[in-house]
């Protein structure tokens, strides 16, 4: 399930929304459904590892925990 990330056009109210298949969100504050989408962090579980990678450690284009630039280099385990 998806997890986006709003900021309320009306109120100013930031907050995350699950969303389902065709559904819209709406600000939990006001009700309105005029929101702007923002951009979300998002953790990737470590192969064999219980921690998750930060976007600052990981692969800023596949989330790797091993760095960037890790995405190319193949699995080593």
């Amino acid at each position: 399930m998806p997890i986006f990330e709003y900021i309320c056009q009306e109120c100013k109210h930031e907050f995350e929304a699950l969303v389902f298949g065709r559904d819209k969100a709406k600000c939990p504050k006001c009700q309105s459904k005029k929101l702007s989408p923002q951009l979300s962090v998002f953790a990737v579980s470590a192969k064999g590892s219980a921690s998750a990678a930060t976007p600052s450690g990981g692969c800023g284009s596949c989330g790797d925990p091993r760095g960037p630039g890790a995405c190319s280099l193949g699995d080593l385990d």
